[in-house]
């Protein structure tokens, strides 16, 4: 597949509609389930008429391969990045062309390997201090409480000593205001202009000046003080491209509320997804509860023992191969582009979409089934390479990823070491999907049994399958 002007068909498969306007109720109403119900009807390459423009879902992993990486350079950013750059600014999740270049080789200095590791004592640090008011017993809401972990872990890796309890607040507060504005607005979804009164718009500037006011507080006290630090925002502020010049205070603020936004949200979310899981495969739990005891006992983990760590490896995959935190990637067609014989016109919406994908029994059998042991190396296993993509993929792939999965295994083997997290009767998941797949409402509540406490007594969870545990 390569880019060109003479495709075989302008007409791929797809529902009716002239101008989508019932496309886009549908979608409005239920985006994963209309996303699969399309891909399953239609196959691998659908387009879809929405307010008068063209879409394209493309579900062939091959496909995907080649429209992120062979056709990177002719994938421009989605019609979304206006709304997303409200918030972000122009980082490295919505900056294009030479931009995006420059910041993304100063922005890799921070994300080395020998870098990432260095990282590990403070996630763990901090994540046994976020997790010390946890008593056993107590219901907490479940992604509330993960959110507030990695944020607390993400602003001290970030910040420093630069975010003090008064600090964390706002943060908190003005990132959960900017989360649901992407998650439940028209104001989003429609793209309404941000100069318009409405109360989510208002909220939404309040909290982006809030955020504003101290970053740029933590950026101008770290240059006068000149002093050279560890953390991110130390690395970034030495790093330097190929003529020298490093990045203004613009741009150090648009990247750190990237890292702050992305990098807590979507570890938040797999974390709180994996442990929902576990509470409804308890087998699941005691095996990944064994490991995490053999490998580290009583000691605090660190980054050496995340490689060791193999089985909590294959639960977090799995959890994000159902709920993957960036359920879909979006990309705009600069150039017209052949996807199985149909052509994709230059300015087209192009959909890639990691629920529909990762669940498709062509690649996972049983696909709906929790499963960590499908991860378990086989030469056998022919999946192609894109059939799993929870980062993204091609020059633009997530660069904090390996960042991520050392957060998410550490704060996971601290929380199953020492805590059983089980769902609250009455409850079962409702998923909302928007920059990425929150939970719906309120979220999930779940009860804490400390191990080695009196256990409570645990009940089954109408409506979610889950049973009481053995």
């Amino acid at each position: 597949m390569t880019a060109t002007a003479s495709p075989a068909s302008d007409h791929a498969p797809g529902p009716p509609g002239r101008f989508g306007l019932r496309n886009l109720a549908r979608f409005a109403r239920n985006q994963l389930g209309f996303l699969r119900e399309l891909a399953d009807r239609h196959g691998d390459v659908v387009q879809i008429r929405m307010l008068g423009g063209r879409w394209f879902l493309v579900s062939n992993p091959e496909d995907i391969e080649s429209l992120l990486v062979a056709n990177a350079r002719i994938m421009g950013r989605d019609d979304f990045v206006s709304v997303l750059s409200r918030a972000l600014g122009m980082g490295l999740l919505t900056s294009e062309g030479d931009l995006w270049k420059r910041q993304r080789r100063l922005m890799s200095q921070a994300f080395v390997p020998k870098r990432i590791q260095s990282y590990a004592d403070t996630m763990v640090r901090v994540t046994e201090e976020a997790l010390r008011p946890w008593r056993h017993g107590a219901e907490v809401n479940l992604h509330g409480e993960m959110s507030r972990v990695t944020m607390e872990v993400v602003a001290e890796v970030l910040f420093g000593a630069g975010v003090g309890p008064a600090d964390g607040e706002i943060v908190r507060s003005s990132m959960e205001v900017i989360n649901e504005f992407f998650a439940n607005s028209p104001e989003a979804l429609f793209k309404i202009a941000e100069w318009i009164p409405t109360p989510r718009n208002v909220r939404m500037r309040r909290a982006v000046a809030q955020i504003d006011a101290l970053i740029y507080r933590i950026i101008g006290a770290r240059r006068a003080s000149g002093e050279a630090r560890d953390d991110l925002l130390g690395t970034l502020l030495a790093a330097q491209d190929d003529d020298g010049a490093k990045m203004d205070d613009k741009q150090l603020r648009d990247e750190a509320v990237t890292l702050f936004l992305a990098g807590h949200e979507t570890t938040a979310l797999a974390l709180a997804h994996t442990l929902f899981l576990l509470s409804m495969h308890p087998e699941v739990e005691r095996k990944l509860h064994a490991e995490i005891v053999a490998v580290l006992g009583d000691r605090a983990p660190t980054a050496a023992d995340v490689k060791t760590l193999t089985y909590t490896e294959r639960v977090l995959k799995e959890a994000m191969r159902l709920y993957p935190p960036a359920w879909t990637t979006s990309r705009e067609a600069l150039e017209d582009v052949e996807v199985r014989g149909h052509r994709i016109p230059k300015g087209a919406q192009i959909l890639m979409s990691q629920w529909v994908v990762h669940r498709d029994a062509r690649w996972f059998p049983n696909p709906e089934g929790f499963d960590p042991d499908r991860w378990l190396p086989s030469p056998l296993r022919t999946m192609p390479r894109f059939a799993y993509f929870p980062f993204g993929g091609g020059p633009r792939v997530c660069i904090g990823n390996h960042f991520a999965m050392m957060e998410a295994t550490l704060i996971l083997a601290l929380v199953v070491r020492r805590w059983q997290v089980d769902l609250v009767a009455g409850q079962k998941l409702e998923l909302k999907p928007s920059v990425t797949l929150r939970q719906k409402g309120p979220g999930l509540r779940v009860r804490l049994a400390e191990r080695g406490a009196r256990r409570v007594e645990h009940e089954s969870v109408n409506g979610t399958g889950v049973q009481p545990r053995a």
